[in-house]
């Protein structure tokens, strides 16, 4: 009896299905794997990126989007999405003659959610619908707005998102009572809306009824200091922006805070510098200028010219020492969390601080009384190299493909698609339909690729159960 007791119990337990078979699917956001029923945050965020930009380009692909008749070019369509969703600005047509109204509030809103960010615009809604956000949402978002913190995410997200509309509301009055002075009262209202949401997000589109665009209001320094300070705002994080609202001494501020706005300004002093003194006698951009507007123009091409991609001058007719050091400015992008692409000027700072502690032979990094810890550092190298590496593979694809356009400004090209600033020699209508699809890839790449392999390195802790014998290795 005993021995049929015992077998019964034994059929019973093998039969019984297990734990970790009856638990239902979950997601976590430092998951690697990928399954049919769930998705890492680094996919899930490529993918909403992709549906975004696909449903823009089915918008702007309709009779009703551009002036002319019939269904639009799906690769002008494509690339314009593209560009607005990513908050590059570089375009294949002129944006004020070539889309109607319609076409142009597409772009204006593919700007606005491409640059305010599509988990904090979701949690934000969801606030307003009265709904809760699941544990699985709470940590997407929390990686994409670059915090630690879980709890109280969604109230975070929907800060967030309230201080930015509020930003770009007063860029846009400031803006307004600016262009009343330059246009009707409808032309004025609809201009002020639009680059206070350009400028803001970093975007860099303009749609100016004037020939020559924004290079018309080259003179205008109150236009230019508005548009200069909202591309500030918005590339130096929400996060930089609430310490600086907070608390009022600079030994108060988060240590990202104070990494962040060193490293920006030490990047607009030098970029400044480097501009004027390679302009200088040019007279193609600032040579016939007085000292002062000189001094203007190179600050705000500094600052723009590193994330935003407005310009007040032609970047085909600049000295090749600008196309180098604006193409570097470009790839280093801004602050963590921003609206900005590049490889972050966090990344950047680390970097040289590591390099400097090495020749200095010291065994740690340290700033403003604390220690980097080590995975931040080797994080950084692999960011830089990474994308890196990608720039030259996309300025070899545009080479390979498109061999009647010089490698200088393909490479220009390629790192203004990376760091989706926008700045552009003119060539980008002169590619053919593989070159815009491979700027579309650096672009997107650009925008999402620096936050993704963020993401990818997260650690997951877990340990190797062994080393290898160590062996010195002879470089230099």
């Amino acid at each position: 009896m005993n021995d049929q007791n015992k077998m019964q119990q034994g059929n019973m337990i093998a039969n019984k299905p297990r734990q970790k078979d009856m638990a239902p699917l979950s997601f976590d956001v430092r998951d690697r794997s990928f399954t049919s029923s769930s998705f890492s945050s680094p996919f899930l965020l490529v993918v909403i990126f992709g549906a975004v930009i696909i449903l823009g380009a089915v918008l702007l692909m309709l009779p009703m989007s551009h002036h002319g008749d019939g269904i639009n070019d799906p690769v002008i369509a494509f690339f314009t999405a593209t560009s607005a969703v990513t908050v590059t600005g570089l375009t294949v047509v002129e944006t004020s003659s070539y889309w109607s109204i319609f076409g142009k509030c597409v772009i204006l809103f593919l700007m606005f959610i491409g640059g305010l960010g599509f988990m904090a615009m979701a949690a934000f809604l969801m606030a307003l619908l009265g709904q809760r956000i699941s544990t699985a949402q709470k940590l997407l978002i929390r990686e994409s707005l670059n915090t630690d913190k879980l709890g109280g995410i969604q109230r975070l997200s929907v800060l967030i998102v309230v201080s930015a509309i509020a930003i770009q509301i007063v860029g846009f009055v400031f803006l307004l009572v600016r262009f009343l002075f330059l246009y009707p009262f409808n032309e004025a209202v609809w201009q002020a809306v639009f680059h206070a949401v350009s400028a803001y997000n970093n975007a860099g589109i303009v749609i100016f009824p004037e020939v020559d665009g924004f290079k018309h209001h080259g003179g205008d320094f109150i236009t230019l200091g508005i548009i200069m300070w909202l591309i500030f705002l918005g590339s130096i994080s929400f996060w930089v922006i609430a310490d600086l609202a907070t608390k009022r001494t600079f030994t108060l501020y988060r240590l990202a805070t104070k990494i962040t706005l060193v490293a920006t300004i030490a990047l607009i002093l030098f970029s400044t510098l480097l501009f004027m003194s390679s302009e200088f006698s040019n007279p193609n951009t600032i040579g016939n200028m007085n000292l002062l507007e000189k001094m203007g123009i190179s600050v705000f091409e500094s600052i723009s010219g590193r994330t935003a991609g407005f310009t007040t001058i032609n970047y085909s007719q600049v000295n090749p020492a600008t196309h180098i050091f604006m193409s570097f400015m470009m790839f280093i992008g801004g602050a963590t969390g921003s609206v900005s692409g590049g490889i972050k000027v966090a990344t950047l700072f680390v970097i040289v601080l590591s390099v400097i502690a090495l020749i200095k032979e010291k065994s740690h990094v340290t700033i403003f009384d604390r220690e980097i810890d080590p995975i931040t550092i080797r994080q950084s190298y692999a960011v830089f190299v990474i994308c890196l590496a990608f720039v030259f593979t996309s300025t070899l694809l545009l080479a390979l493909t498109n061999n009647h356009v010089s490698v200088k400004d393909l490479a220009f090209e390629s790192f203004s698609a990376f760091g989706t600033v926008g700045l552009s020699t003119g060539i980008t209508p002169e590619l053919n339909t593989i070159g815009k699809i491979i700027i579309m890839a650096t672009m997107f790449i650009g925008r999402i690729g620096p936050l993704v392999i963020g993401l990818r390195m997260i650690p997951v802790g877990q340990t190797d159960s062994y080393r290898y014998a160590n062996e010195t290795v002879t470089i230099g």
